[in-house]
């Protein structure tokens, strides 16, 4: 039988925004319940309100999940007892009391029993992560990425990445699903590079590769590096912002009004590919002039007299300006003039609250954030620009396996009691723990 409020009837939790934004899903958690919902129906659509709630914000009190999703004290009292009774939470005392009378519970993930899988496919490395119920990173693994290997070429050595992982995972730990961020852009052997991306054969292939459990889903890097600044980085309660991922390429994760913006087939936000300059060097895509030709890691090389080729000097030539070296300080301002010349235009199409900027563009933006905000300031629309906020990515390098983890768990938080799989991700049993 459902909770109900103090009336007898029952009740859904208030919608509180922190949730993950899906396409085509409002973030806000629990979703509204239908006109006619069954106990069932609302009961599950609490449950998951909960669970999400310390999914993303950590150990809560009883007293405060209340006051946070606007149910009264019986009704959560039920749901967390009913979140710790199938292992996803647990309740203790807490270690300290603030004022007299009988303490109120507090209700913490269990990120040690409850866990997905996080891949990434970056330009030049391949990682995996075992992530917690609650976003705590508990293993990770990494491997080179050869130049010319494509994404499909990456699920063996990423399933041996994960095997590997799972030798120390407990008989009874509870397996939600994987997902795997991808670069959009790669180097072949001979220099070249290619534009590519994630794509449905990826995910079939490590679900094949990796036969137990719920399987993966595949998703570009950007999109799911942004997903986890609006989760838990900077981006934290913005419904509309644009995360800018720089490595080899440029790509951008777009959410507007608390949704990611995929498009057809999950292609969006290749925006390193708008045309900024007519007269620029030809860009891989087969154009010439694109913005990540302007702003990529190869142009800071090449204005630092650099080879562009040379990845390892990228953050050679970022300390030399730091260190106030004329050639390098000269080639990142270049670059950020560039940079601030297309956040320009951005801000105008999409008018966000919010731009984050992240992989190599987060140092590049630390370097020249005067001159990306000149550049935006001449070029962009008033009632556009005036309230954007610049912002610096918060999560680093592990932004993709941690945007990764959370649209692996979004199942769970959906329906809490019927996600999930004990046994460990490639042999398609519990085995001893190591």
């Amino acid at each position: 039988m459902a909770p109900d409020n103090q009336e007898g009837g029952p009740t859904v939790a208030t919608p509180v925004r922190s949730g993950v934004p899906r396409p085509g899903r409002n973030p806000a958690f629990p979703l509204p319940s239908s006109p006619g919902a069954s106990q069932e129906e609302i009961r599950r659509q609490n449950l998951g309100a909960v669970l999400r709630h310390v999914h993303v914000h950590g150990p809560t009190s009883r007293a405060e999940l209340t006051t946070r999703l606007g149910l009264n004290r019986s009704t959560i009292g039920a749901l967390a007892a009913d979140l710790a009774a199938t292992g996803l939470v647990t309740e203790e005392a807490p270690t300290t009391a603030r004022r007299a009378g009988r303490p109120s519970l507090v209700v913490s993930p269990r990120s040690d029993r409850v866990y997905a899988h996080a891949l990434s496919i970056e330009a030049d490395r391949l990682r995996a992560a075992r992530i917690g119920l609650g976003g705590r990173i508990l293993d990770l693994r990494e491997a080179g990425r050869p130049c010319g290997m494509s994404a499909l070429d990456a699920v063996g050595p990423l399933a041996d990445l994960v095997r590997d992982m799972e030798r120390s995972v407990a008989a009874d730990a509870v397996f939600v699903g994987g997902a795997v961020a991808v670069a959009d852009t790669t180097r072949d052997p001979d220099g070249r590079i290619r534009i590519g991306g994630a794509d449905e054969a990826l995910g079939a292939a490590l679900g094949a590769e990796l036969a137990a459990g719920p399987g993966f889903v595949a998703a570009d890097m950007a999109d799911i590096a942004g997903l986890a600044e609006h989760v838990r980085g900077v981006a934290a309660g913005v419904d509309d912002f644009v995360y800018l991922h720089g490595d080899l390429g440029v790509s951008a994760g777009i959410i507007i009004g608390g949704r990611l913006v995929v498009g057809h087939r999950g292609h969006s936000g290749k925006v390193g590919h708008m045309v900024v300059n007519r007269d620029g060097l030809p860009c891989g895509c087969g154009s010439r002039g694109c913005w990540e030709t302007e702003i990529g890691e190869a142009a800071l090389l090449r204005h630092a007299g650099r080879d562009p080729a040379e990845r390892a000097a990228v953050a050679e030539v970022l300390r030399a300006a730091a260190d106030a070296e004329p050639t390098a300080r000269a080639a990142v301002q270049q670059v950020a003039d560039w940079l601030g010349f297309g956040v320009a235009n951005l801000v105008n199409v999409v008018n966000p609250d919010t731009v984050v900027f992240g992989g190599y563009l987060r140092e590049v933006f630390a370097a020249g954030a005067d001159t990306v905000r000149r550049r935006l300031d001449e070029m962009a629309l008033p009632a556009s620009r005036e309230h954007v906020r610049l912002q610096a990515a918060a999560l680093g390098r592990d932004a993709p396996l941690i945007g990764a983890a959370e649209l692996a768990f979004d199942k769970l938080l959906a329906d809490p009691l019927n996600a999930g799989v004990a046994g460990q991700p490639g042999t398609g049993q519990a085995d001893a723990p190591a």
